[in-house]
């Protein structure tokens, strides 16, 4: 069966959380503490998603399903930085199944984000990366995104995490 992508609805929020978590304790194995992996709640982060969903603009989170079982998402909206002008779309997370990484879903969804923030009035787009996530690194630049120099520090399960910003233009043609 075909993938296909579709808005997320309030009633996907558990196969969101489950597919969040799981990417987590893949992607971040060597990068965070083993205790903050196996802490991640699937209840917690269904919570968090239900209430974004029910609350977040129709396309802010599309989510990928292949046999009516979802894969994959991404979050997307408005810029959250304190100094983002209105036109600054920001992409919030993009997360597929570990099983199913390197098989076009993450440029799939990606792709449909920018189009969504591009349609909704977005000229450039941000996102936030861990500084030591490599693969996304790579992942993001093959995609046409570049990092501007600008870092944060984020706060997790009593860690200080480093993050580094990326960003694109939504004018210009896709990667």
């Amino acid at each position: 069966m075909a993938t296909s992508i579709r808005p997320a609805i309030p009633d996907d929020a558990r196969a969101i959380a489950a597919v969040h978590v799981a990417s987590w304790r893949s992607a971040y194995r060597d990068l965070l503490p083993e205790q903050v992996l196996a802490g991640l709640s699937i209840e917690e982060r269904e919570q968090m998603w239900r209430d974004g969903l029910a609350g977040e603009e129709p396309g802010s989170a599309l989510v990928a399903e292949d046999a009516r079982q979802i894969i994959g998402f991404v979050g997307f909206g408005p810029s959250r930085d304190d100094d983002a002008p209105d036109y600054l779309g920001e992409v919030y997370a993009l997360y597929v199944l570990p099983e199913r990484w390197r098989s076009g879903l993450g440029r799939r969804l990606l792709e449909e984000a920018e189009r969504s923030l591009r349609e909704a009035g977005s000229e450039e787009a941000r996102l936030w990366v861990l500084d030591t996530n490599e693969p996304a690194h790579r992942f993001y630049e093959a995609m046409g995104w570049r990092a501007d120099g600008a870092r944060r520090r984020e706060h997790l399960e009593g860690l200080e995490l480093s993050e580094v910003r990326y960003r694109r233009s939504l004018t210009a043609a896709p990667a």
